[in-house]
């Protein structure tokens, strides 16, 4: 499965310069507001090192790891539902995203202003966040007006949709993100067409300056305090100073990291949260052309990983022959695993789980 994450925020917090320490691709940057009306997409590595020490015990041709898919989202400004900065051109993009990022301000910079004249990151969550909520709003609202005939008619699903919309929508005319509001599964099949904006799972990435990285500042504090009962996730990166991590070669990398106090760059730290707030594990395919990580959803079942590798495996899957990743780097080998009684033969009702080293066998 392919994770897409939309990186969003107030124009000038710092988006695209995060978007160019992650992706192959690289955007332009500018100091103006607004300066581009697309999206930029590019595709990232997940830092993963389990699968370079599998490389060292089972060689093969070339080491492909999992892949998340980023996309740079135009800055946001207020009133961007009703049409200003760069309006809904925005919109299309975010929907499409299984997560988001979003990138706050929290550093000062006298050649890059604000667009609204001072630094505020806990503003400018409550900016993104009213024109996100502004845009579902309208989707309820259009969808209590195509139930609502067939409710007033006596249809006990439509009553039953009807009733959770208006929980959807007095949650969000409260200026609540939707991901915040206890449904059970039936209320959320109402809306899970609808894909809608505040629902989507969040990471809030405190951009600073390069002696913020540490301890924060007033800023970070700010935001923290702000987020403290959201349950969500924030991390503290320096924007500028990863951009020039992103330059160096592995060994350079590994020189300025040490002088910084830092073990591994900050985009590494962010690209596990993203797999953490979506429930995500990896698991390994090894041997011959490629030593491969493959991306699946906790809880997925063998043959659902199977069908992550090839829609084949899953239809004709037999059984997976399974070495935890922990039992391969102590025995040494699949061969030796296999004497200690660490290679297991499981069935179709086998949860995978990380870090799992799986062999199918299938027959279509």
């Amino acid at each position: 499965m392919g994770l897409k994450c939309g990186i969003i925020g107030i124009t000038n917090s710092g988006k695209t310069t995060l978007f160019n320490c992650m992706s192959n691709t690289k955007a332009q940057i500018t100091n103006f507001a607004f300066s581009t009306g697309k999206s930029n997409v590019g595709i990232c590595n997940v830092p993963d090192m389990r699968l370079f020490e599998i490389d060292k015990i089972i060689k093969a041709d070339k080491l492909v790891p999992a892949t998340v898919e980023i996309v740079d989202i135009p800055g946001l400004t207020k009133g961007a539902s009703m049409g200003e900065g760069i309006g809904n051109a925005f919109l299309a993009d975010i929907r499409q995203c299984d997560a988001l990022i979003h990138v706050l301000r929290c550093f000062d910079d006298i050649n890059l202003p604000h667009v609204d004249g001072s630094i505020n990151p806990v503003r400018d969550i409550e900016t993104v966040d009213l024109e996100l909520q502004i845009k579902d709003l309208e989707q309820i609202d259009r969808k209590i007006q195509k139930v609502q005939k067939a409710a007033s008619a006596g249809d006990s699903e439509a009553k039953m949709q009807l009733e959770t919309l208006h929980k959807y929508k007095n949650h969000l005319e409260n200026f609540q993100n939707i991901r915040t509001l206890d449904t059970t599964e039936a209320e959320k099949n109402v809306v899970a067409d609808m894909m809608l904006l505040t629902a989507k799972h969040c990471i809030f990435v405190c951009n600073v300056d390069e002696k913020s990285i540490h301890n924060g500042n007033a800023y970070t504090q700010a935001v923290e305090k702000y987020l403290a009962d959201k349950n969500t996730e924030m991390l503290i990166i320096a924007g500028k100073m990863e951009a020039d991590i992103a330059e160096l070669n592995e060994e350079d990398q590994h020189f300025f990291l040490e002088d910084l106090g830092l073990t591994e760059p900050g985009v590494n730290k962010l690209l596990r949260a993203a797999y953490k707030t979506l429930n995500l594990i990896s698991f390994f395919t090894v041997g011959g052309k490629e030593n491969r990580a493959w991306t699946i959803t906790h809880g997925a079942t063998a043959p659902q990983a199977a069908g992550v590798i090839h829609s084949d495996l899953e239809r004709g899957f037999i059984r997976a022959e399974v070495i935890k990743y922990e039992d391969l780097i102590q025995y040494g080998s699949e061969i030796k695993c296999k004497e200690a009684g660490k290679l297991a033969v499981e069935g179709k009702n086998y949860i995978v789980k990380d870090g799992d080293i799986l062999h199918i066998r299938f027959n279509v």
